[in-house]
């Protein structure tokens, strides 16, 4: 027996040394970061003021179909020909479906394959939470900037297409989603050619105007334009990725700049479960709402598998390095701790969106009587898709959860398969690794997956370099203020993002 025990015991400590040795060893990517300050921004008081100005019309999207009021589309379109004369005096300006916007700046060498960059007009309802200041035209640049929120916002500090200016802030919705990197372009664009700065490729801009309801109308059409056009792209920029402040990645001690390598696909299924309606007061066995239960249960108990993609791989790689013992230990050894790695991945909300298709339960509908027992019960589950699964993977996961019922499901909204994975060793990349250090040297820059859609997938058609990026430091809060209440940019933020694309635009072939 104590030959046994000996034995288990010298077994453990060849284990462990294993362990440790490779966790030393492991290849994680060592922090470059510079340090101090990055580039600082200059005082553009006439910058910030075309930027509130657009703000403050009310290009509102909505309606699955993007059925809705285009009279401020024609008026942000007249609003950037007053503000930005110089591009369109020396650019090709192309309006695609009338409210698609296009334009390039020639380059000097016509074989190099052009660059694009996106973003998009149209911004979300701003909802109907209470507005603390009603005061308009409200242009304080110079007050003393405000800390970052360090909570949701519960009301607006100022009307939502206000555009006020205030407390270091660009107020509005839009602000971040998406006005303030349309702006940014327009404001790089501008100076480059003002400083006659003349880059060697082409260089386009491509603004969408229905992004948030689908972009049926909008980047559907413009990357077909271009596909026609026969126009091949050297590289695609796009939203999608932010640099999250330090403190807002656990156990990461520096700012992360998180570039969207690929999105999530998308799949909306409205089932209707089938029962015995009737008078409560004789209800059957089993109702419609009751199997409706059941399905749903099943939905959330048995997800799809969990996976760490190549994609999330290098992720890990690259802030390993800074997180944790115990966190580089699991990373390090997923020969032998993968399931425990997954195990603690998928208890968060947040990381468990990076290693699987995700399931959520949004809406329901039954009978209107508290007395009554609806014949027919139907609800919506949304799925996120992981690069890996497929559309048709998910239709089997519907068709197995709902097994031994009588429904009809039905596809509504627009359901995409993932993106493809845009490289890492590219020229595109690496520019976007170099801009982030010139305006934060200390930031961590690593490729990512971006959870939500955005226009970008649409471009696959023209590059196979398509990367999701804005250049804006927020925390957690301020993230969520996005479609939400209280959506600002900060006043540094949006200049540092005009140095940032200008830098892009300036550099790309040095």
């Amino acid at each position: 027996m104590k030959k046994v025990l000996l034995a288990i015991l010298g077994i453990l400590i060849i284990l462990a040394a294993i362990l440790l040795i490779k966790t030393y060893t492991y290849p994680f990517k060592k922090n470059t970061s510079g340090t101090g300050e990055g580039w600082k921004p200059v005082k553009n008081d006439s910058a910030v003021m075309r930027f509130s100005g657009g703000i403050k019309i009310p290009t509102v999207s909505t309606g699955s179909l993007g059925e809705f009021n285009y009279a401020p589309f024609g008026q942000f379109k007249e609003y950037l020909k007053n503000s930005y004369p110089l591009v369109y005096q020396h650019t090709e300006y192309v309006e695609v479906n009338q409210y698609g916007l296009v334009y390039r700046l020639k380059g000097s060498n016509a074989k190099l394959e052009p660059i694009l960059f996106l973003s998009h007009m149209d911004v979300v309802p701003p909802g109907d939470a209470d507005i603390k200041n009603n005061e308009e035209n409200v242009f304080r640049p110079d007050d003393k900037p405000s800390e970052p929120v360090a909570k949701v916002a519960e009301d607006w500090d100022y009307a939502p297409f206000s555009g006020a200016v205030a407390n270091g802030r660009i107020y509005g919705r839009g602000a971040i989603d998406m006005k303030g990197m349309l702006f940014s372009l327009m404001e790089s664009m501008n100076n480059l050619i003002k400083n006659k700065q003349i880059p060697q490729r082409d260089i386009y801009l491509a603004f969408g105007f229905d992004e948030e309801v689908g972009g049926q109308k909008g980047a559907i059409q413009i990357a077909d334009y271009f596909k026609k056009k026969g126009l091949k792209f050297d590289a695609v920029y796009d939203e999608g990725g932010l640099i999250m402040r330090k403190g807002n990645v656990a156990g990461v001690d520096a700012d992360v700049a998180v570039v969207g390598c690929a999105e999530k696909g998308f799949l909306s299924a409205k089932i209707k479960v089938k029962g015995l309606g009737g008078h409560s007061s004789m209800p059957p066995m089993e109702s419609a709402i009751g199997k409706a239960a059941v399905i749903m249960q099943r939905l959330e108990d048995d997800q799809m598998k969990p996976v760490i993609t190549p994609l999330i791989k290098e992720f890990f790689n690259n802030i390993g390095g800074t997180m944790p013992f115990t966190t580089r230990l699991a990373l390090a050894n997923q020969w032998l701790l993968k399931p425990v790695l997954i195990s603690q991945l998928t208890k968060n909300n947040t990381t468990n969106a990076l290693v699987r298709t995700t399931t959520a339960l949004t809406m329901m509908k039954g009978s209107d009587g508290t007395n009554v027992l609806s014949p027919e019960v139907e609800f919506v589950v949304n799925f996120r898709l992981l690069p890996g699964n497929t559309v048709k993977d998910v239709r089997e996961h519907i068709a197995k959860a709902t097994k031994g019922f009588d429904v009809e499901v039905e596809e509504i909204d627009n359901t995409r398969e993932a993106s493809s994975v845009s490289p890492t060793n590219t020229r595109a990349f690496k520019l976007i690794e170099a801009g982030v250090k010139e305006i934060y040297p200390g930031a961590i820059v690593s490729p990512y997956l971006t959870m939500a859609g955005t226009d970008a997938g649409k471009y696959e058609i023209v590059s196979k370099n398509v990367y999701r990026f804005m250049p804006i430091k927020i925390n957690s809060p301020e993230q969520q203020s996005i479609h939400s209440t209280n959506e600002y940019l900060s006043i540094e933020n949006y200049l540092k993002m005009i140095h940032y694309f200008e830098y892009l635009m300036k550099n790309y072939d040095k």
